[in-house]
């Protein structure tokens, strides 16, 4: 679809139009009174927060007059309005500096998507069906309230369930009150692409149980584990500027950069050099370099040595690390281990960086930890060119970074619900609300969560579009877009500054929509007794206003506070940012290191039954799936294969020969939990023993866009998990791969599915 189509200024035709297509008689639109003074030809640049992904960005909204067909009172008409027609980086954001990924870029398309729910909805069909009937925001909430109100009466406020994607700033906060007010658990955080072990990770090691945050900009050597840091992972605006400033930034200086991974990714297609280690193996090489940097004495400065002596300890009575054996294990070559080794240890500031695949495996948590030893040893933790935690800014709302809330991950929370409600326990959840996240989507079919949201009594969604977990609700209470919301962030990652970030909304609502903190201010209000006192605001806008004020108040008592010390500058500039505040960012006691014990990675089937690798990876355009009802994320090429609009399974050119696949040919991907069927993508960047795929396509619902389109793949999945915290081992699933005739694989500029010599009919 075109921008300017998807963005059309509704005339009355095409309004009618619209109607006609949701079922709606044809009738004439009414025109509302316009609702704010705007120059007609003049645009207005108003900054926001990008909530595509967790990183954080800012943005700058350019809004300009424009006639929309909106909602207002019930009736659909149309009026003259502020619109968004552009969104920018915001210049003076320390975490994207005016820059902006194509997936902040389309943030634009959640607004004026055509199947946003306009109103509150109630179930009207079998659960989930997907028929729901149009009622009023009173009347929702009431609903909502009546809920909530009768397991006060049963005392069964414990059986209440918040799930929700991680949040950070307020947002999570007034979650965490409302709860606890309530007499509830703390929300359930779900994501698939979990972070979880590197966090636990960080504070065995370092203290502070939180993403890093890489000083790329200043590194002479970065060895990545796996990370895709310049495409889906972490901070990727933040981490790309970095990474420019590092290869070429500094005059004669141009860093060197090493990719371990079995598949390649965008950020592997930007190193030096490219290496495929047997999956679930990389903590081995990295203890393989240290071993090296150890035994010829490459490092000589205090830090290393303390790092020296805790590896030295971990070393007793372990496996022998030496090249020759590390190449056993990992299959890169004994000589190559010795030569990284030596360049890590002696072109310094170098840096290991780890994610994705290598922590979702069972052994997880010691590649991350034999990770951390390594960065440890090359003497890089706080230090120029090196990794760092930013600080956290006191007064945001941000998540506690502490052991308990660490140790088992989103994953195992999920988990644990489903199986409460299945096993129909006391304290299962009677009454369940969403917010922006879809587990029944997003999680292995063992888990059997669908099954649990089939028998949970009241699910309550406050999400803007019907997906698999939304269908399941009884009532449906549509979130405003976030351009249309007040919205706040605090970065855990991409800058060492100590940043609260804070935007008004930029545009009015379209339709009969409501801010989620706003719905539950009000619910708490109509519950009264210890729910009321727990959101004592009238507003979201208050809350944040308030909290911005007891910055100036700390401020007052000495501590450091927003350098604008009025609340329209602060939302003029987008928030805050500044050094660390003296009180904030504190570290975390590492906790006492036990030692290093190697952990090899578990599979669930026999390589002679399933001989591949399954290696699930974030999309480029539509990361875990939760942006695929976005039709510009849909059309836009994936980096390396070009492929769109669809699922594809990538294969080494050697396997496919040896299977018989050609290009495009259509394979079914079979594991011992499923299986699914996509067209062959042959790759020489992967390596022989892995197939691989993008996770975000084979939505069962999930508009017009996504509906329909591709395959799943985290429908094959084993129940896996890394032991200590809980976390999905997605990258321990094996499968087997068969052709099963000729398919379809759509490529960017009307690329067909098999290359010229392969077109012949067979």
């Amino acid at each position: 679809m075109e921008r300017r189509q998807f963005l059309k200024i509704s005339a009355v035709s095409g309004a009618t139009a619209a109607l006609d297509g949701c079922g709606q008689p044809e009738r004439q639109l009414i025109r509302f009174i316009p609702e704010e003074d705007l120059v007609p030809g003049v645009a207005t640049w108003k900054p926001s927060i990008c909530t595509l992904c967790s990183a954080g960005c800012g943005l700058m909204v350019r809004v300009m007059e424009g006639e929309a067909e909106v909602m207002r009172n019930g009736k659909l008409g149309l009026i003259k309005m502020g619109l968004a027609k552009k969104l920018e980086g915001n210049p003076h954001h320390p975490i994207n500096q005016g820059k902006l990924c194509p997936r902040g870029q389309a943030g634009l398309q959640v607004t004026y998507h055509p199947d946003r729910l306009r109103n509150p909805l109630k179930r009207a069909g079998p659960r989930g069906s997907g028929q729901f009937e149009e009622i009023g925001w009173d009347q929702a909430i009431q609903e909502l309230v009546s809920q909530l109100h009768a397991l006060r009466i049963k005392k069964e406020a414990s059986t209440l369930a918040v799930v929700t994607r991680p949040l950070r700033g307020h947002r999570r906060l007034l979650l965490e009150q409302f709860l606890a007010g309530f007499g509830a658990p703390p929300p359930v955080t779900f994501e698939f692409f979990d972070n979880t072990v590197l966090r636990w990770a960080n504070l065995q090691s370092f203290g502070r149980a939180q993403m890093p945050t890489y000083d790329l900009a200043r590194a002479n050597y970065v060895i990545s584990f796996g990370a895709d840091f310049l495409g889906t992972w972490n901070s990727p605006v933040a981490q790309s500027l970095a990474y420019g400033e590092m290869r070429q930034g500094r005059p004669g200086v141009r860093g060197k950069f090493v990719q371990v991974e079995p598949r390649m990714s965008q950020t592997g297609a930007n190193a030096d050099e490219w290496l495929p280690a047997r999956p679930g193996t990389e903590g081995v090489l990295a203890l393989g370099f240290a071993h090296v940097i150890l035994r010829e004495n490459l490092r000589q400065t205090k830090r290393s040595s303390a790092a020296t002596s805790i590896i030295a300890e971990w070393f007793e009575g372990l496996p022998d690390y030496s090249p020759e054996e590390v190449q056993k294990q990992t299959g890169v070559p004994a000589a190559k281990v010795t030569q990284l080794a030596r360049e890590l240890a002696s072109q310094a500031p170098a840096l290991a960086i780890v994610a994705g695949a290598p922590l979702a495996h069972t052994n997880g948590l010691f590649t991350a930890l034999a990770v951390n030893a390594l960065n440890e040893l090359l003497d890089n933790v706080e230090k120029p060119g090196g990794m760092f935690f930013t600080p956290e800014s006191q007064g945001a709302g941000n998540e506690a970074h502490k052991a308990e809330t660490v140790s088992t991950g989103s994953h195992s929370a999920l988990r644990e619900l489903a199986k409460q409600v299945l096993l129909f326990r006391p304290l299962a959840p009677k009454v369940v609300l969403l917010y922006e996240a879809n587990p029944v989507f997003a999680s292995p079919p063992e888990w059997r969560v669908r099954e649990a949201f089939e028998k949970v009594p009241f699910i309550a969604s406050f999400d803007s579009f019907l997906n698999e977990s939304s269908v399941m609700a009884d009532l449906i209470l549509p979130d405003h877009s976030p351009l249309e919301s007040w919205l706040d962030q605090a970065p855990e990652s991409g800058t060492t500054l100590s940043v609260a970030s804070v935007a008004a909304p930029a545009v009015r609502p379209l339709y009969n929509t409501r801010a989620m903190p706003d719905v539950l201010i009000d619910a708490a209000r109509r519950l009264g007794s210890d729910v009321s006192p727990a959101l004592p605001w009238k507003s979201y806008e208050e809350m944040l206003r308030s909290s911005f004020e007891q910055k100036k108040e700390r401020s007052a008592q000495g501590a450091p506070a927003p350098s604008e010390d009025s609340w329209k500058k602060i939302l003029e500039q987008g928030g805050w940012w500044g050094p660390k505040e003296e009180s904030g960012g504190e570290r975390i006691s590492p906790l006492s290191r036990p030692p290093l014990r190697l952990a090899e990675p578990e599979f669930d089937a026999p390589a002679k039954d399933f001989p591949f690798h399954l290696l699930p990876f974030a999309s480029q355009t539509l990361l875990d799936g939760s942006l695929a009802h976005l039709p510009w994320m849909q059309e836009l090429p994936e980096v390396l294969s070009t492929a769109m609009w669809g699922s594809w399974v990538e294969i080494n050119p050697k396997t496919a020969e040896r299977l018989s696949i050609r290009q495009g040919d259509l394979v079914e991907v079979r594991s011992q939990h499923g299986a699914i069927r996509a067209p062959a993508l042959l790759s020489p960047g992967i390596a022989p023993d892995v197939i691989a795929m993008p996770v975000g396509q084979g939505h069962e619902n999930f508009t017009r866009y996504a509906s329909a389109r591709g395959a799943n793949p985290i429908a094959l999945l084993a129940p896996l998990t890394e032991p200590e915290t809980g976390s999905l081992a997605w990258a321990a699933t094996r499968v087997g791969v068969l052709r099963v005739g000729r398919g379809k694989l759509n490529l960017f500029a009307g690329g067909l599915s098999r290359f010229p010599h392969e077109r012949e009919q067979r």
